[in-house]
């Protein structure tokens, strides 16, 4: 063998230059053009699984379920009352001080009564003009029926001879003012003693007094100092009359009212006691609707017991109010009823002949986030991973707290592997 022939056996047969055809060079063309379709297609089936990416699952549990929405507001005494005074005058004496224990009936103010003794004493002068006027008025009335009589029987003796008609006209007339004036003078008497009433009531208002048993809140006036009762009566205290029993009134607002309901137990925190939960209970829930920012809530009454008056009257507290409670319940996450079922596969021209012969599987679409647990007792459908695919389950729903909603009726059984995402995998 020569050069040239060690040469020629090196070069594949189908680029031999030597122009020989005897070795069938068409042939091995058509073979290793057929070799590299078949590599890509070796290339797709080997990484069409993981190129599809995978389910996440969450399993359906056993366990219990509290529902509960979120409320804030103050507290307030369960009763308090605004002590004023219906009369203008000075403060003489101011008794009572914040937080002083006060009983009903007891004086805590006073005001200077001198210009209100003067009145009394004016009201009783004018009273007792007034019943002196009245017995001056009873004389003459008797007098002026003492002369008519007289002149009606002088007349019946002289068969109407005397006196004149005209004198008994006169005397008539003036017994009829005798009687008036008497009547006038009566109400004189009447209208002074209810003035001396109001003097002596005015002297008794002077003097401010607890109207319930309770405990100072505020104090909002200093001795000496000048009160004006004129459009509006000045307040002097707020009383409250029991801290040991306080009341919370929070702002449902209109979406969470209809699940509100009398005798709800609820807990509440303040920022005077971190860590600390204080029970309450549903008293209350308004009617009235009040507005604010565009935002529509409801005033709902809580019922506190504050025995060991660690709550005091005006403190912001943020409320659980529970309005639902389920133990034992079969629970699946609210991402389980927002996953939709899988896309179905395009069947188009645009996969080509590899597409239909080798198709890819068909990736899931999800529904908008805003889709969530829908009311107690709706249908809903779940997806659950069972043996590697997808199987839709039709369940009925109960409550929901946002993240987990009760399943009461379905073909479900707690461990059940389901379907909360897809996750694609990284190109």
């Amino acid at each position: 063998m020569n050069a040239n022939e060690r040469t020629n056996d090196t070069i594949p047969d189908f680029l031999d230059t030597s122009g020989h055809s005897g070795r069938g060079w068409h042939w091995k063309l058509a073979a290793l053009a057929g070799a590299a379709i078949v590599v890509p297609i070796v290339l797709l089936l080997g990484g069409g699984d993981d190129a599809g990416g995978r389910y996440l699952t969450e399993e359906a549990a056993t366990g219990n379920l509290v529902v509960s929405i979120s409320a804030s507001g103050s507290l307030q005494p369960t009763r308090s009352v605004d002590v004023g005074s219906e009369l203008s005058g000075t403060l003489e004496a101011v008794l009572a001080e914040e937080n002083d224990q006060v009983t009903k009936g007891q004086v805590i103010a006073r005001l200077d009564t001198a210009k209100l003794r003067d009145a009394v004493a004016k009201s009783k002068a004018a009273l007792a003009a007034a019943e002196a006027l009245v017995a001056q008025n009873t004389a003459t009335l008797g007098e002026a029926r003492a002369n008519l009589e007289r002149l009606r029987r002088v007349a019946e003796l002289s068969g109407g001879k005397v006196p004149s008609q005209s004198e008994l006209d006169t005397a008539e007339a003036a017994h009829q003012r005798a009687v008036a004036d008497l009547a006038s003078a009566r109400a004189s008497v009447s209208q002074a003693e209810a003035t001396l009433q109001t003097d002596e009531t005015n002297i008794q208002k002077a003097v401010i007094r607890s109207p319930i048993n309770g405990v100072v809140l505020s104090r909002k006036v200093e001795p000496g100092q000048t009160v004006a009762a004129q459009m509006t009566t000045p307040v002097l205290y707020t009383i409250a009359e029991d801290l040991t029993q306080m009341e919370l009134q929070v702002k449902v607002d209109e979406a969470d009212v209809s699940s509100v309901k009398l005798g709800q137990p609820a807990s509440f925190t303040v920022s005077a006691w971190p860590g600390r939960d204080f029970p309450a209970t549903i008293r209350r829930i308004g009617l009235g609707s009040t507005t604010t920012d565009n935002v529509v809530s409801y005033k709902t009454v809580l019922s506190v017991d504050n025995g060991d008056l660690a709550l005091r009257p005006g403190m912001t507290a943020t409320a659980r109010i529970i309005t639902a409670q389920r133990d034992g319940a079969l629970l699946v996450p609210n991402a389980a009823l927002r996953f939709s079922p899988p896309a179905t596969p395009s069947t188009g021209s645009s996969g080509g002949i590899l597409s239909r012969i080798f198709p890819r599987p068909p990736r899931p679409q999800k529904k908008p986030q805003a889709q969530g647990a829908s009311a107690p007792g709706a249908s809903r459908q779940l997806w659950v991973l069972r043996e590697g695919r997808p199987v839709a389950v039709r369940v009925r729903t109960g409550v929901s707290n946002g993240r987990q909603t009760e399943i009461i009726d379905g073909d479900l059984a707690a461990g059940a592997a389901l379907i909360v995402d897809y996750q694609e995998k990284a190109k």
